[in-house]
């Protein structure tokens, strides 16, 4: 048992992962493609989301059989050992610093578009954000379930919104022909796409909260999946429809439909849903950070981190992550720190943590399963290789920590039975 209370259901677990997928990507990933490869992105999507297919497999098998608040660490860990889950669990929480600052950031964003917001305002708009998901993770992980479903709910109603508003049927979507669609167009768009499913390793931290989790885990996974690749390739539609992204630029191109469809006082209502998207995203992560901060001290039941709540939730962890993201951002703001160049090496990072994730699966199953873990690995280490020398920086994280991380003292706690 892993000590954590047991609430979700699979409708929460839907909610849970499609807005931890659709999160910042949904207003500017659309555009970004229509930009890399015009009608060709229509395309794309598809091909993306059943190159992701065998991954997300993978992850809902090893969820199912080995439910751990650690997630992909502790995947690794009854594969190869407690060394590497130590290592792989501190690549995930190396992100911290710059991964969820940057999507902070972002979110905050939407507030500059309402109100005009700069500087000291939009480091409140942060920092009250951060405040907003520790309220929310201290009622526990079935009330930011609830929550977003509801985002999510709010999502596809504006697409739907859109869709019907701009008269766009399924006669005028511009298809192109298969056979003219170039590959170097396909590849550029699919580079783009990808990291809207980064996101499935954040979910698996949560499978020990299911009510059932061998039943309805997988299913979540899975459906959540397809969810948020409707919505985006929905949404690749409308900006392919309205051309608004050639003059608007990507983040912008959703919210200038939204006015040009429904007139200036509906701009409100685009950036409040693409805050609560970005909220949703970032409480995924934040509560999935604090979950595994617990895994880990758990090997030492006498540390603050290895305590849990009355209601049987992480608390002490979850004010270690919050407090540690609050620094990052306000040292970030304090020497204007630029943040494009790093969100890459970041994102090596995610890439290095499936492929971790996909080798726990080539040893840990059996059958199809195992096979298609071998063909995830396949597909994770092209996409370390198409970064080119950006991806160095996860491998020498993942050597660094190897190298340096102390060994534990304390004897493993795994179980070696599914």
């Amino acid at each position: 048992m892993s000590g954590l209370k047991q609430e979700l259901g699979l409708a929460q677990g839907i909610g849970l992962l499609s807005t931890s997928l659709l999160g910042t990507g949904v207003f500017a990933v659309p555009a970004l493609a229509a930009l890399a490869a015009g009608n060709s992105s229509l395309w794309a999507w598809p091909l993306l989301i059943l190159l992701v297919f065998p991954v997300a497999i993978v992850f809902a098998a090893l969820g199912r059989h080995f439910p751990s608040a650690g997630g992909v660490a502790y995947f690794v860990g009854m594969a190869f050992g407690a060394r590497l889950e130590r290592v792989t669990g501190w690549l995930f929480l190396s992100v911290i610093p710059v991964g969820l600052p940057a999507a902070l950031h972002i979110a905050a964003g939407f507030w500059q578009g309402m109100f005009g917001w700069q500087g000291p305002q939009l480091l409140m708009t942060e920092l009250g954000t951060l405040a907003l998901i520790w309220l929310l993770g201290t009622r526990g992980t079935g009330s930011s379930a609830n929550l977003q479903s509801i985002i999510a709910g709010l999502i596809v109603a504006l697409i739907v919104a859109i869709w019907w508003r701009g008269g766009i049927s399924f006669n005028d979507i511009p298809f192109p022909p298969i056979s003219q669609v170039p590959v170097s167009a396909m590849s550029a768009s699919l580079a783009v796409m990808f990291w809207c499913f980064v996101g499935l390793e954040a979910f698996a931290h949560l499978a020990s909260e299911f009510k059932n989790p061998e039943r309805d885990f997988p299913r979540a996974l899975m459906i959540g999946l397809l969810l948020a690749g409707s919505v985006y390739w929905a949404c690749t539609v409308v900006v392919l429809h309205f051309d608004a992204w050639r003059a608007q630029g990507a983040a912008a191109s959703l919210p200038v439909i939204v006015v040009e469809l429904f007139g200036n006082h509906a701009l409100w209502i685009a950036c409040i849903i693409g805050y609560l998207a970005c909220f949703a995203s970032l409480n995924t992560y934040i509560q999935s950070f604090a979950r595994l901060v617990w895994s880990q001290a758990a090997y030492k039941p006498d540390s603050a981190l290895a305590k849990l709540s009355k209601r049987q939730l992480p608390l002490n962890a979850l004010n270690a992550v919050i407090i540690c993201c609050m620094f990052c951002t306000l040292a970030i703001y304090a020497f204007n720190i630029h943040l494009d160049t790093l969100i890459i090496y970041a994102n090596g990072v995610f890439i290095m943590i499936y492929l971790l994730c996909m080798l726990a699966g080539c040893r840990l199953l059996q059958g199809r399963f195992k096979a298609l873990a071998v063909l995830g690995s396949a597909l994770c280490l092209l996409l370390l290789i198409i970064p080119g020398w950006k991806s160095l920086y996860a491998v020498f994280m993942l050597l660094a920590l190897w190298l340096l991380l102390p060994k534990r003292r304390t004897t493993s706690m795994h179980s070696t039975q599914p």
